[in-house]
Formats: structure tokens, sequence, C-alpha cells
């Protein structure tokens, strides 16, 4: 088996297993779009597959090799980025959109990395959803994590869409129409209460400069709107 390059220079899959890994060309090859198509090679392209891959282990281990997978109890955010990906990869799997799986897979484990995750209840189910895609690294870690069986066995994890529901929502505050700074507040907080909150902002004396406002516009969970 060979596959063609963009400038139908053949490359051998044995090459790229071996400096890389089956599981980064797998990947590769999914990510590049639909299995039937013809695909340009970039080398840059597999880098950064295997640079996911690299990430997604320091999840599990620190930089001098240690497991750091922990049983603390996962956070609201750390939870909603684990559904969303369940409810992704559960739909893409059916629709064989293995290109967008991908790259859904990417996106989550950059939001765990951000919020330094290593929960157990987080890592385990995110292993399962990604066994299909790479086996090999995840059949490593699932074992890791201290499993027996098989991750081919494993309970497919479902998605909780209480935990998609956006508990928060971003007001932008403006005075007279410009848009001055941004306020992260309880997505059911009533109009009252947020204009409460904007006006007894510290930013906000700066504009009002000791002002009383004429009227405060708030559209809910977009805009309050001071005007002076």
């Amino acid at each position: 088996m060979r596959m063609g390059s963009r400038k139908n220079v053949e490359v051998n899959p044995d090459v790229i297993v071996e400096k890389f890994g089956a599981d980064t060309l797998r990947l590769y090859e999914m990510f590049l779009g639909p299995l039937e198509q013809s695909k340009p090679w970039d080398t840059n392209g597999i880098d950064g597959v295997h640079r996911f891959l690299r990430k997604l282990w320091g999840l599990f281990y620190t930089n001098d090799d240690k497991l750091q997978v922990t049983d603390a109890e996962a956070t609201a955010e750390e939870l909603k980025s684990l559904h969303k990906l369940i409810k992704k990869i559960t739909f893409d799997i059916e629709h064989f959109s293995f290109n967008t799986s991908v790259s859904a897979f990417m996106i989550c484990v950059n939001e765990l990395s951000a919020l330094k995750c290593s929960k157990r209840s987080v890592l385990e189910p995110l292993i399962v959803l990604l066994a299909p895609f790479a086996p090999h690294t995840s059949e490593e870690l699932w074992h890791v994590l201290g499993n027996i069986i098989t991750v081919c066995d494993a309970q497919w994890p479902v998605c909780n869409e209480s935990y998609l529901i956006e508990n928060t929502a971003t007001y932008v505050v403006s005075f007279n129409g410009k848009a001055r700074f941004n306020l992260e507040l309880p997505s059911d907080m009533s109009a009252s209460e947020v204009e409460k909150v904007a006006l007894a902002h510290e930013t906000s004396a700066k504009w009002m400069e000791g002002k009383t406002p004429k009227k405060v516009i708030v559209v809910p969970k977009k805009i309050v709107n001071i005007v002076i």
C-alpha cells in the first residue's frame, strides 16, 4: 500500500508508522476528509496530529512521566467539554464524519489541558470515545487507569444534555452606545439585577464621571447600554 501526495510522489505508510506510530497515521488519514477520497499528503499535518496525541498523553502524565490522574470530582467546565465531545463523536460515527471527529478531539483536549484536568471521571470516557480512532494509544491509557478488560468492551459514554446548558452569559457594557467592557453573569439573573451589577462595577465609575445615568437598557444575555 502506498499513498499519493500532492505532487504524485508515493509515500510508504510503513515509514510514517515507524516514525510517528500507527495511531498518528490512522488519525491523520481520517482528519484529511472522507476515507474514500484521494487526499493530499502534508507532513505538517501529520506533525499536528502527532502533537495532539502527545498533548492527550500530557493529561495523564507529568513532564517527568509520573501518572497524575486523580479521583477528584470534575468541574462544570470539564463536564461540559466532555459531554460536548460525547455528543459530537456519537453523531459523527453514525454519519461517518470522521474528519470532524478528529477536530472535536483536538478541541476537547485543548480545553481540558487549559483546565489542567486529570480527573479519572473525565479521562476514562474520553479514552473510550477515542478508541475507534486511536486504538493503540487508547488501549494503553485505558489499562494505565487500572482497567482489566479491553477498552473495546467498555460501555460507550452517553451525553448528558444538562451539562451543556449555558449557566453564564456575557454582557457587553456600553456607555452611550460605545462598548467599554464585558461582564460574565449568571444567565438566569434578572434585568434589574444585571443593571445593578453593571452600575456598581468599578469600570463604570470611570465612564459615568459622577453623573447619574438617564437610562439603562438591558438586552437579556447580551448588552447593557448605559445612557449618560
